[in-house]
């Protein structure tokens, strides 16, 4: 490896459902992840929303200073299914639009537990990555 290349995370994007779960312990990681993102200085790229997990995350993030930023989809947004988000808050017109504009701001991605839709966008987000796709 040729000189000293260091390449600092600055933003992630987190994967994660709106339920709580049955596990306390998936609230207590969820609240601890947003901790040490803001303790790192690592802001927090998401999908929408203040619910249950998406809100662990977030509100953790925003109280210790990281910047967040929530990417949701107008229909969401205007349904009223995801409340309001911590944060920033940019409104796309589709999921796939959501989908390149979290390609466009993260440097990293983790996977928490969720369901169906958290899966789907888990496996695009890393299809894509791996084949290059911007």
């Amino acid at each position: 490896m040729e000189g000293n290349s260091t390449s600092q995370v600055k933003s992630i994007y987190v994967f994660y459902g709106t339920n709580l779960g049955k596990n306390a312990k998936f609230v207590k990681a969820t609240n601890n992840l947003g901790r040490v993102q803001a303790k790192r200085k690592i802001h927090l790229v998401h999908r929408e929303g203040s619910l249950r997990l998406m809100g662990c995350v977030s509100i953790a993030a925003h109280i210790g200073g990281s910047q967040v930023l929530g990417i949701i989809p107008t229909a969401i947004a205007e349904g009223n299914f995801a409340r309001k988000t911590i944060g920033e808050e940019l409104k796309v017109p589709t999921i796939q639009d959501r989908i390149w504009k979290i390609l466009d701001n993260y440097d990293a991605f983790i996977a928490l537990p969720g369901g169906i839709g958290t899966l789907e966008e888990n496996f695009q987000i890393a299809s894509w990555a791996q084949l290059n796709i911007p």
